[in-house]
């Protein structure tokens, strides 16, 4: 399977339950906003998110895709991503579109997660570097720098 990692950041932030459409939420790679009873999440990009957005904020984190189009039918897609990156303690968040499947990750450990992939036999395109946001500093392959 060929994953693809996005070189733009994105963050996840928690808003109060029925909080209205956040207008800085949007842009590539992805934009989720997931609604409970006990809260909104919001995922988008770092660029997009306002240095007062009101709620706890995860980030940054690296959103890898899935290459193609997945169909429904279609059996441990996500284990065969998910299981090696737990085995290596790689803690994920994954979004699920009706095309295909993102994981998102922390990206001090994007570059682990790729090793541990192609380690797991999974086409991995080269890491780019995320951008930076919320001060914190873009992660170079192999440094293991940044925050989760």
């Amino acid at each position: 399977m060929r994953l693809v990692v996005n070189p733009q950041a994105v963050l996840v932030v928690r808003l109060p339950p029925g909080a209205p459409h956040p207008e800085w939420a949007a842009g590539p790679p992805l934009v989720s906003i997931t609604r409970t009873a006990d809260e909104t999440s919001v995922v988008c990009a770092t660029s997009c998110v306002p240095d007062d957005v009101p709620g706890p904020v995860e980030g940054p984190l690296v959103a890898v895709t899935v290459d193609e189009v997945l169909e429904f039918s279609q059996v441990g897609i996500l284990v065969s991503l998910l299981k090696p990156l737990a085995d290596a303690g790689i803690p994920v968040l994954t979004v699920s579109t009706f095309d295909t499947d993102w994981v998102l990750l922390p990206a001090a450990k994007a570059p682990a997660a790729a090793s541990v992939w192609r380690a797991a036999g999974h086409e991995v395109e080269d890491f780019s570097n995320p951008t930076p946001a919320y001060g914190v500093p873009a992660v170079t392959p192999g440094d293991g720098a940044g925050a989760a």
